[in-house]
């Protein structure tokens, strides 16, 4: 009984981490905006260009303790699941984004003398392509773990569409909006949005069904 009840407490604390995780790391890069005084355009600029400049440390910050949270949640969520064929894939590749997040804000933009953002190392670039692409195969992958349990099936299709979406928007934001030459670029800061806001919905629809199990 006090194993089951220390288990069931474990997941909560896991759930609770997928819900906190994504509201909080969204509030922080909505709210950063507002104390640059016109020199940040969120439509524009990506998220990571909030690591450049004074008060960057924030945006490292947000990035960190998300991909900390994130990577709770995964590990949570692969202990409540039902074990199948597809146990370790889905979970895990969740976990390497929650790295990724850690990743972006260890290895952070920089501003150079002229005021112009920069990758100093080029990990972060490396790492964000990384991170797009796999957070909608991860949640393709991981919709074919929740088919086999009935406490999730119901979100198996939700999960699926929403990672070929993702997947779609990866090859928007690489072909059409990614590029200096790139005819959406003046739209690269919204349409990275568009597509984690996207995520993050999933995120916590998955969290908060965990903690409807568990509670």
């Amino acid at each position: 009984m006090s194993e089951t009840l220390n288990r069931r407490g474990a997941l909560a604390v896991s759930a609770t981490a997928g819900i906190v995780g994504p509201l909080l790391f969204a509030a922080g890069f909505l709210v950063q905006p507002v104390f640059r005084r016109g020199e940040y355009n969120a439509t524009t600029e990506v998220i990571s260009d909030l690591e450049a400049g004074p008060g960057g440390w924030v945006q490292q910050v947000n990035f960190v303790v998300f991909g900390l949270l994130l990577i709770a949640f995964a590990v949570g969520l692969h202990r409540c699941l039902r074990r199948s064929r597809w146990a370790v894939a889905g979970p895990a590749m969740l976990a390497g984004n929650g790295v990724g997040m850690v990743i972006a804000g260890v290895f952070p933009m920089r501003e150079d003398a002229a005021g112009l953002t920069y990758d100093p190392t080029g990990v972060h670039t490396i790492n964000g392509a990384i991170f797009f692409l796999t957070i909608g195969a991860g949640l393709i992958v991981l919709s074919r773990r929740l088919t086999g349990d009935p406490g999730f099936r119901d979100l198996s299709g939700y999960l699926l569409a929403t990672g070929i979406a993702l997947l779609a928007l990866f090859v928007v934001l690489s072909v059409l909006t990614r590029p200096a030459e790139a005819p959406l670029h003046p739209w690269l800061g919204l349409a990275q949005r568009i597509a984690l806001a996207t995520w993050l919905l999933a995120i916590l629809l998955l969290a908060a069904r965990l903690r409807r199990q568990v509670t």
